[in-house]
């Protein structure tokens, strides 16, 4: 018999920064970990830190400004403002709490200048360090919290619905026996979709289940098709690819093919500083013509890479490479998600009960492409506000009308799909590729039914075969072209994905 637990308050599944800030705003909260807190979320990897207007000479509109243009026409402008309004209090809080920002003689935050902002406003720990860190000062605020409860090895298997359709709870798996856990409000903060990809820079737990949960749930899903993939992995043959953080190329990195030359200027004004996405098409395109891609940091850095950039230092190192002296050899990888389910300002879904906040939910914030070093940014404003509105709701569902776990995706199966993924819905896509993807799919659902990795990839491939042009960080190869700025909604029903379209 399934052990049952009514927890009284909200469950939280998932234990990055989205996560444990929504808890913190919370106060009483269960969070559920399928790892040993800080070890696999995508916030501890994160080397670039938290974007916000916190310098004299800059301010929220500019940072939304910027935020906008780097989405390519589908920003939510109100959540824009609202990001960038908090932003600055957001940081300062995170500091409050013990996250060691680097700071100047006179206190102020050093601040770095990433890719297609107008101003340097990313505050850093350790030059490449701060998810790490900051993670480490919310994990400490967490575990001095007596009324946030956390359970590691533990992994939503389905979301339980009373028979409106409201979120009542999870059948977790937790150290492999399952539990049903009953609560007035589920916050899902699952983080992304890299591990879907054969080629990433996330942890390999990050494999969209939370989408997949929360779509086979009913919730609304709003602009799969886009993801993003970072420009500067480091090319050593690791799963997953360590990162060479974008602050590399803000402080005057060069890449550089292997005849040595600077091939940035060919395909951007901006050159190494352009927008990520047109980075990522431009080292795909050099590698594919046998050219090959590399990051000079030589100059840049030179010397003082063990101090200032100690984590890629280290990778670098790992590997052979001394990257005071030589090039960095780099690939596009999967970095970032920016679409997910559809939330409110305050995290609320479509679906009464369910919250979401992060990486796993689409505020609209992110648009077709995220602006550096918003991510962090993020997870900790709108977590905040999913906690504490998930915190708030008063209202009680009835009983779950079903119990059953939802199937696993055997590892050999998985791996198929991760090649398969980034073979057809990698940097640049065409038709052709995503309709053999489709079927590809298809065919896994068919022999190991609706695992949500799988309809996380089906949403992603669905969407990104509707969408017959090139926005942001999705590139049709056969649609080269921007048409109308129209965002993605897209909802399951029993039998197949249905598409729609709105207007943003």
């Amino acid at each position: 018999m399934i052990e049952r637990i009514t927890f009284d308050g909200p469950i939280i599944l998932g234990a990055g920064l989205a996560g444990l800030s929504a808890a913190l705003a919370a106060k009483t909260a269960l969070v559920l970990s399928p790892t040993p807190l800080a070890t696999g979320c995508s916030s501890a990897w994160a080397q670039g830190g938290l974007a916000a207007a916190l310098a004299g000479n800059d301010t929220p509109s500019l940072h939304a400004a910027d935020t906008i243009a780097a989405g390519a026409g589908l920003c939510d402008g109100e959540a824009v403002a609202l990001l960038t309004r908090e932003g600055p209090a957001a940081v300062r809080a995170l500091a409050a709490i013990g996250a060691p920002f680097d700071r100047k003689a006179d206190g102020d935050f050093v601040l770095s200048l990433e890719a297609a902002h107008s101003k340097a406003r990313v505050a850093r720990v350790g030059g490449d360090g701060a998810g790490a860190a900051i993670m480490a000062a919310v994990v400490a605020a967490v575990r001095a919290t007596p009324s946030i409860e956390v359970r590691e090895n533990a992994r939503a298997r389905r979301l339980l619905q009373d028979e409106t359709g409201r979120v009542v709870g999870v059948l977790a798996e937790i150290d492999g026996v399952l539990v049903e856990i009953h609560a007035k409000t589920v916050i899902l903060a699952t983080g992304g979709v890299g591990g879907l990809y054969a080629v990433t820079t996330t942890p390999a737990q990050v494999r969209g289940e939370g989408l997949g949960l929360a779509a086979l749930a009913g919730a609304e899903i709003a602009d799969p098709e886009f993801v993003q993939f970072h420009p500067t992995a480091i090319d050593i043959g690791r799963d997953p690819a360590p990162l060479a953080t974008e602050a590399l190329r803000g402080e005057g990195s060069i890449l550089r093919n292997s005849d040595g030359r600077a091939f940035m200027v060919d395909y951007h004004p901006a050159k190494e500083l352009a927008p990520r996405d047109v980075v990522a098409r431009a080292i795909h395109a050099e590698r594919a013509a046998g050219r090959g891609a590399f990051l000079d940091a030589t100059t840049a850095v030179g010397g003082h890479f063990p101090h200032e950039f100690p984590a890629v230092f280290e990778a670098c190192q790992s590997a052979g490479v001394d990257p005071r002296r030589e090039m960095i050899p780099v690939t596009p990888a999967v970095h970032y998600h920016m679409g997910g389910v559809t939330t409110d300002l305050d995290g609320r879904t479509n679906l009464p009960g369910l919250y979401a906040a992060g990486e796993c939910a689409s505020t609209g914030v992110q648009g077709a492409n995220r602006l550096a070093s918003n991510s962090l940014l993020e997870a900790a404003v709108f977590g905040a506000r999913a906690g504490r509105a998930a915190a708030a709701d008063g209202q009680v569902g009835g009983e779950p009308v079903s119990l059953a776990a939802l199937p696993d995706l055997p590892d050999a199966a998985f791996q198929a799909l991760r090649k398969a993924m980034s073979r057809d819905a990698g940097v640049i896509r065409d038709a052709a590729g995503l309709v053999r993807l489709q079927a590809e799919i298809a065919a896994l659902e068919a022999a190991h039914g609706a695992c949500p990795p799988l309809v996380a990839a089906r949403l992603i491939v669905d969407a990104a075969l509707a969408r017959e042009e090139s926005r942001g960080g999705h590139y049709r190869a056969d649609f080269p072209e921007k048409t109308a700025p129209v965002r993605t909604f897209v909802t399951l029903d029993p039998v197949q994905a249905g598409l729609r379209h709105a207007a943003e």
